[in-house]
């Protein structure tokens, strides 16, 4: 059964189709021209346009439908990719594919949004080489998935899944518990993990795992940026366990780091083109570069202490990446330190009605627990693997891994390992 067929089938049978294409695949460097004949056509066009996944896209939109289009392709080379909506039944949507099919280049492919659940017109569209014929009403991410799956069918590689880790203010321990979650997860799901910590200055991931000599690290890769690859890339990892690597930060103030907003943009395209999980330990600045890697990642955890200073900030945090993140889950809240001696607190139940976020894990105040760890250059699940902190951090890596189970010791024909080719 084709794709459009199984769609066609899910329709009608009320099955929601799967969405977790979603989390892995985003829309490459295509020019994308979009010609819509409703107003609610051209709503959703304007917020799947707008979504993370597809900023690598350049997209435009005109009214006018399918005769806008035949008219605009007279005088105008075609794009990458061509959606128009169209009302018409199967004859005459036939009729207009066929004429657009004389504007098109070669390499030009063609979505439909259209009005008429019908299987036969599905078949006859696709006999004329449509790629996707989409039914109204839709959703921005039905579109965005559409524009995936048809780029995926092209050979698009599959992308491990980005987690961005970021605190509230200075000092919550954002990057202990980027880190610790990155090993956790490392050991729960037996899938490799790269650790990337963005926070060249002052970074703190060579210490928190015992990291002596670093190979190369984060700022050789943003040396070498323009011509990083699988190979050179992989040569400045520093392995820590047979899953976990770490990209290290220089944590050093010889130079100053002045990043653009796309400066981590490639790096993190070859990281993903090569692990399930990509963690980034973003340091607690508002930066342009930071701005835009919190706004494109898969998910965003945010730590906090339950404070006013760090409600304050976590809520403008949580509403920018609410509006700009619109058609993704909210951040997750992990809020940190708590119960410290003498230190008039927030209680967390307050601290989630103000934001209007349940807290994936409350961390209790441990220094104990957390202090060998850090003296040691070791993850608070090798020390201390029982422990209450060890079980939050655990809780956290499988709410933002998107996957629904635990990794087993057997190693099946079709183990997910083996699909990543680690």
């Amino acid at each position: 059964m084709t794709i459009l067929a199984t769609k066609v089938a899910m329709k009608e049978s009320g099955e929601q189709p799967r969405s977790d294409v979603l989390e892995l695949f985003r829309v490459p460097q295509i020019t994308i021209h979009a010609f819509f004949e409703t107003p609610e056509i051209a709503t959703v066009m304007e917020s799947a346009i707008a979504d993370r996944r597809m900023s690598r896209a350049h997209a435009t939109m005109r009214s006018g439908g399918v005769a806008a289009a035949l008219e605009f392709y007279r005088s105008t080379a075609t794009p990458d990719l061509v959606i128009f909506e169209s009302r018409a039944r199967a004859s005459e949507l036939f009729g207009q594919l066929d004429a657009l099919a004389n504007v098109c280049g070669i390499t030009t492919k063609v979505m439909v949004i259209g009005h008429h659940n019908d299987v036969g017109l599905y078949r006859g569209a696709l006999a004329r080489g449509l790629s996707d014929y989409l039914v109204v009403p839709l959703e921005p991410m039905t579109i965005i998935a559409a524009i995936s799956r048809t780029y995926l069918d092209a050979g698009a590689a599959k992308l491990g899944r980005s987690l961005a880790f970021v605190g509230a203010k200075g000092g919550v321990g954002s990057s202990t518990v980027a880190q610790n979650v990155a090993a956790a997860m490392a050991q729960l799901y037996s899938s490799d993990i790269i650790l990337a910590d963005l926070d060249l200055p002052f970074g703190s991931a060579a210490l928190g795992f015992n990291i002596e000599k670093a190979h190369g690290g984060m700022a050789q890769a943003m040396l070498d940026a323009t011509r990083l690859d699988d190979g050179l890339f992989e040569r400045l990892l520093t392995k820590c366990g047979e899953h976990m690597s770490v990209l290290t930060a220089p944590a050093s103030l010889e130079a100053c780091y002045d990043h653009d907003a796309s400066s981590f943009e490639r790096l993190l395209d070859v990281a993903r083109s090569n692990v399930p999980f990509v963690a980034l330990d973003v340091p607690h600045v508002w930066a342009s570069w930071a701005k835009k890697t919190l706004l494109e990642v898969d998910e965003v955890v945010i730590t906090a202490t339950p404070d006013l200073v760090s409600l304050r900030n976590a809520k403008n945090l949580i509403d920018i990446l609410r509006q700009g993140r619109p058609n993704d889950a909210p951040p997750k809240l992990v809020l940190n330190q708590i119960g410290v001696p003498k230190r008039a607190e927030i209680k967390p139940g307050q601290f989630a009605d103000a934001l209007r976020l349940e807290p994936i894990a409350s961390i209790r105040f441990e220094p104990a627990t957390f202090s060998a760890a850090a003296n040691s250059g070791r993850m608070i699940a090798d020390g201390a693997a029982k422990s209450a902190v060890a079980k939050s951090f655990a809780t956290v890596a499988q709410a933002i891994s998107g996957r629904s189970s635990l990794a087993t010791n057997r190693t099946g024909r079709f183990a997910f390992k083996r699909l990543w080719g680690n």
